[in-house]
C-alpha cells in the first residue's frame, strides 16, 4: 500500500472513530448554521430550536420580507440571525449565500438544505418545467450549497450537513412525480457525498420526515382536481394520527444530525411504509395504484378549454391559495 492510499485510509478510520465515540459531542452552541428555506415550515421551527440552543444563524429563502419576520423572532430569542435572500436553484445565489455567512460570521459550521416546493396532481397535468422546477430547488439546490460549502468545513476541520428530504424520496407516491422524483435524487446525493465527505470528518444526514403539521399545503401548487386534493391535504395536515408535529420532528432531526447519523425516517407511519415497500415491493405498488384510482374515479371539474389549477402567486412570493381561472 502506498503512502497516499495509506494516508486516505488514516484518514477514514480516525473519522470513523470519531463518529463512534463521539457521538453525542457535538453541540450546536456558538456554532454558525447556515439554513436554507428557513423563513417558514420546518426551516423556521430548526430555526427556533437552534436558536434556543445559543447557534449563530444565517437564513436563505426567496421572499426578503418573510426572512425579515423570521429574522426578528429569531433575535428576540436572543440569537445572531444573518438574513440572505436568494434561490438555491441558482449556482450563483447558492454560493452567495454560503460566501456570505462566512464572511459576516468568520465560518461555517453546518449547512441544512431544507428549500422545498411541491407539486400535487396527476401526471396528465404536469409539464417538464414541473420536474425542473422540483430538481431546481430539491436537487441542485443542495448540490449547490454543498460544493460550496465544503471547502469551508474542511477548512475548519469538519462539520455537519443536513439534508432535509422525505419520504417521498424513499416510496413513490401517486399525485406527487415531480416531487418524489426530485426527493430521490436528493436521497442518493446526500448518501453518496457522505461516503466520500467522511474521512473529512464532515457528517451529511439526510432526513425523511413524513407529513408535518406546518401549513405547507397554503404554498403548495395543485393541479386536477385542485379544489378537492387542497381539502384533502388541509384536514390531513390537522390530524394528529396522520400527521406528525413539527416541532417533535425537528427535535429528532437535529439530535440525528449532532449524533451523526446517515439517516433518519421520521414518524411511525414513515417507518411503517418504507419497511412495507422493501419487504413487499409488488403489494406495495399494487396498494398504491388502487389508491390513485380512487382520485380518477371522481367526477372532474369542467371549464371549457381551461386547464384548473390553484397555486400560490408566486414560488417566491407565497400567499393564500387562490385559482388561476375562476372556478364553476
Amino acid at each position: 500500500m502506498d503512502s497516499k492510499k495509506l494516508r486516505h485510509t488514516l484518514r477514514v478510520v480516525s473519522a470513523t472513530c470519531k463518529l463512534l465515540l463521539g457521538r453525542s459531542s457535538y453541540s450546536f452552541k456558538d456554532k454558525v448554521v447556515l439554513i436554507t428555506g428557513g423563513s417558514r415550515g420546518l426551516g423556521l421551527v430548526l430555526a427556533r430550536q437552534l436558536a434556543d440552543q445559543g447557534a449563530l444563524l444565517a437564513l436563505c429563502a426567496r421572499d426578503q420580507a418573510e426572512l425579515q419576520r423570521a429574522a426578528g423572532e429569531l433575535r428576540a430569542r436572543g440569537s445572531e440571525v444573518l438574513i440572505c435572500a436568494g434561490d438555491v436553484s441558482v449556482d450563483e445565489q447558492a454560493r452567495g449565500a454560503v460566501e456570505a455567512t462566512v464572511a459576516h460570521f468568520g465560518r461555517l459550521d453546518v449547512l441544512i438544505n431544507d428549500a422545498g416546493i411541491i407539486q400535487v396532481g396527476p401526471l396528465q397535468h404536469m409539464q417538464l418545467e414541473d420536474f425542473r422546477n422540483a430538481l431546481g430547488v430539491h436537487f441542485w439546490g443542495p448540490l449547490n450549497t454543498m460544493l460550496a460549502a465544503i471547502p469551508h468545513l474542511r477548512r475548519i476541520g469538519g462539520g455537519r450537513i443536513l439534508n432535509i428530504a422525505s419520504i417521498g424520496g424513499k416510496i413513490p407516491i401517486p399525485q406527487l412525480a415531480p416531487y418524489c422524483a426530485s426527493k430521490f435524487a436528493l436521497v442518493g446525493l446526500s448518501s453518496g457525498l457522505r461516503s466520500e465527505l467522511l474521512r473529512d470528518n464532515i457528517l451529511i444526514t439526510t432526513a425523511c420526515p413524513w407529513l408535518m403539521r406546518t401549513g405547507s399545503h397554503y404554498n403548495a401548487q395543485f393541479k386536477g382536481q385542485n379544489r378537492k386534493t387542497f381539502t384533502e391535504f388541509a384536514i390531513a395536515d390537522g390530524l394528529p394520527l396522520f400527521t406528525v408535529k413539527a416541532e417533535r420532528a425537528a427535535q429528532q432531526i437535529l439530535r440525528a444530525c449532532q449524533h451523526g447519523r446517515a439517516e433518519l425516517i421520521v414518524g411511525f407511519q414513515a417507518r411503517l411504509l418504507y419497511r412495507l415497500s422493501t419487504l413487499m415491493p409488488e403489494t406495495f405498488s399494487l396498494a398504491l395504484a388502487l389508491g390513485n384510482l380512487r382520485f380518477r374515479m371522481q367526477p372532474r371539474l369542467k371549464a371549457a378549454g381551461i386547464t384548473l389549477q390553484w397555486k400560490t402567486q408566486t414560488l417566491s412570493n407565497p400567499l393564500p391559495l387562490r385559482p388561476q381561472h375562476q372556478l364553476p
